[in-house]
């Protein structure tokens, strides 16, 4: 941080011994967390290891079973949103709570509505917003509806939001999860300025390099228990990484060059439609060929799910054509995909990934249960199935799973591993992997980079649609960037820079220019 904050002053925030457990969870247990004056204070754990909870107990969203809240000196009771805004503390949360179709001046005006008379005053909204706008040094326009504005502007307008309540005490739950590298930097410059105007600012997050980058200090959770808090300049992401898991933790994967050979997929011209029937994919073109990593990068909502849909026949397509090992299957069923080669990791686990009133055993062998070994003359032996779903449980680390216990019974990383088991285990010569980290922590993150990267060097193809840019740029060979559904700009990996990425993410790219 450029400011230095006061470390002799006392803390604004003070959590003592908080605890709290929900049905059959325990998500808090005697944690701690303090927090000074002018700071970023950084609050980072593997999912699950409590620190939304905490800080949704500090913005009263949650009340605590057992420990104290202290805010500047004086222990308090928060007990709803309102108290704590009252307290000075806000929060803006990771999905954003903005009516579309207000503007930017309605909506930080919702709930404290100036008036004249009787009637809500437009003018005096525009003024707050613009007032507000150019004292935080957040630019926006206040008579833009949400709707039309870009992702980093509604997160300016949550912020706005709080301040307007007279916040000093601002939570920031995995803020930069939906923005550009761009809109990133842009959001750590707006921090350290409300920081020089005597904001503190907490910073959930799992992206260390952000923490390193942004925060003064740190504070470590695992399993719902506070493991310790550092200065930002006296630790590393290594160190930050074994204190979240445990262990020492490798944060990029090795891999050599690619040896690619023949086109496993060829995409031409594809277009398709939303579920509002408006265009989402227009026109895309491009091609894996074995033995590589295709990433296509974008901030969510630019077509990437309704492109991974139509290649697994999820979505049907209105125009193009798509060619797997030189067949056409645009019109092909999932089964017939399946048959012809393809693997597909879905972006979401639990409805296209997984059967919730299944178990574990049967999860394991969804899509291929019709097949030998698994079934003899199209019967599905129980041993069989059994015996299959306790290999992958062996293979790839599933831990926690017995093959009769329910899928539930599993965490998400865990749940994520079976999925990724199970489409791994066929062979596929084409892997279709979304978003295959969202919601898995660092040491599973780990262990599926690894996997990726050896399916590749064992010659299949692999395409890796996914949000997290480091995660793009650390395995990919090739990156195409979507925007506003059309691939703009496309990368070969090892020359591809955060920078320029982030430019295309925002549409100032070249026209599509997929190679062969």
């Amino acid at each position: 941080m450029e400011e230095q904050h006061d470390a002799d002053a006392a803390p604004v925030v003070v959590m003592h011994g908080i605890t709290k457990a929900f049905p059959g969870v325990v998500a808090n247990q005697q944690a701690q967390f303090d927090l000074r004056a002018r700071e970023v204070h950084a609050l980072v754990g593997e999912n699950g290891a409590g620190k939304s909870t905490l800080m949704k107990i500090l913005f009263g969203l949650y009340s605590p079973d057992a420990g104290s809240i202290t805010v500047n000196g004086h222990v308090v009771r928060i007990d709803s949103p309102q108290k704590a805004i009252g307290l000075g503390i806000g929060m803006v949360h990771q999905h954003f709570m903005l009516i579309p179709s207000l503007t930017v001046a309605e909506n930080i005006s919702l709930g404290m509505e100036p008036t004249r008379g009787r009637f809500f005053d437009l003018n005096a909204a525009v003024a707050l917003a613009r007032q507000l706008s150019t004292t935080y040094g957040l630019r926006i326009d206040p008579s833009a509806r949400i709707r039309d504005i870009s992702v980093g502007e509604r997160q300016r307008v949550e912020i706005l939001k709080a301040l307007a309540r007279g916040v000093r005490v601002l939570i920031l739950d995995e803020p930069t999860a939906v923005l550009t590298p761009q809109e990133a930097d842009e959001l750590f410059l707006v921090l350290r300025g409300l920081v020089r105007q005597g904001m503190s600012v907490v910073l959930i997050t799992h992206k260390l390099r952000e923490v390193m980058n942004t925060s003064d200090r740190v504070t470590v959770m695992r399993a719902g228990q506070y493991v310790g808090t550092v200065e930002t300049s006296a630790t590393s992401t290594r160190e930050l990484a074994r204190m979240m898991v445990g262990r020492d933790i490798l944060l990029r994967v090795e891999k050599g060059a690619a040896q690619t050979g023949e086109v496993v997929v060829q995409v031409d011209g594809v277009t398709t439609e939303d579920d509002q029937g408006l265009p989402a994919v227009r026109g895309v073109s491009f091609q894996v060929r074995a033995g590589e990593i295709y990433g296509i990068a974008g901030v969510e909502g630019n077509g990437q799910s309704e492109l991974v849909e139509s290649l697994t026949g999820l979505r049907g397509v209105s125009g193009g054509r798509i060619l797997l090992n030189g067949v056409r299957i645009e019109r092909a069923t999932t089964r017939r995909r399946r048959e012809l080669g393809m693997a597909h990791i879905p972006e979401d686990r639990l409805v296209y990934g997984a059967s919730e009133s299944s178990s574990i055993a049967d999860n394991a062998v969804i899509g291929y249960h019709y097949h030998p070994p698994l079934a003899y003359r199209s019967w599905l032996a129980a041993s069989r199935r059994a015996r299959w779903a306790l290999d992958l449980i062996r293979r790839f680390d599933i831990r926690g799973a017995r093959p009769e216990a329910p899928i539930g019974s599993l965490s998400g990383g865990n749940i994520q591993k079976l999925i990724l088991a199970r489409e791994m285990s066929r062979a596929p010569n084409l892997l279709v992997a979304a978003q295959p980290t969202r919601g898995v922590d660092i040491g599973a993150i780990e262990f599926f980079h690894r996997k990726l990267i050896e399916y590749r060097d064992n010659g299949a193809a692999v395409l890796l649609v996914s949000a997290e840019l480091s995660e793009v740029l650390t395995l990919a060979d090739r990156i195409g960037v979507m925007y506003d559904g059309r691939i703009v700009r496309e990368f070969a990996g090892d020359e591809a820079t955060e920078q320029e990425l982030g430019l295309a993410m925002l549409g100032a790219g070249d026209s599509q220019r997929a190679s062969a």
